[in-house]
């Protein structure tokens, strides 16, 4: 199994890219197409845990899109052959003061492309 093959990994952080864009701007449909559209895809984030892309997606169309903007440090992203990858990233925003958060992702690749099957989030003390 090749990790961090070339290609495939300027695949996966031009996926997270897209992820980020559409986060901090709040595009909900780009963020709905980004997670896998199955029971199986779940995300804790930090003050929910939602399991199944519905569950996801109700989370996404309620949230305020006030405050998205954010700061990423230490983002680490790996492909470990042609259909498997994981990010991960420090994140700050002003409203944060004396915390930091972090963002893990697990990504495989399906025909419809690259999708969210995993998420986490959570902001701890600074």
């Amino acid at each position: 199994m090749k990790i961090n093959e070339p290609a495939v990994l300027a695949e996966v952080e031009a996926a997270f890219a897209e992820y980020e864009r559409a986060l901090t701007s709040n595009d909900v449909a780009t963020l709905d197409r980004l997670f896998k559209d199955a029971p199986e895809t779940l995300r804790y984030g930090i003050g929910e845990n939602l399991y199944g892309h519905s569950e996801i997606a109700a989370f996404r169309s309620a949230r305020s899109p006030v405050g998205l903007e954010r700061t990423l440090e230490r983002t680490v992203i790996t492909s470990y052959g042609e259909a498997m990858a994981t990010a991960n990233t420090l994140f700050r925003r002003d409203s944060m003061a004396g915390k930091i958060g972090r963002q893990s992702q697990t990504w495989v690749k399906f025909p419809e492309g690259w999708r969210v099957v995993a998420a986490h989030v959570s902001v701890i003390p600074e």
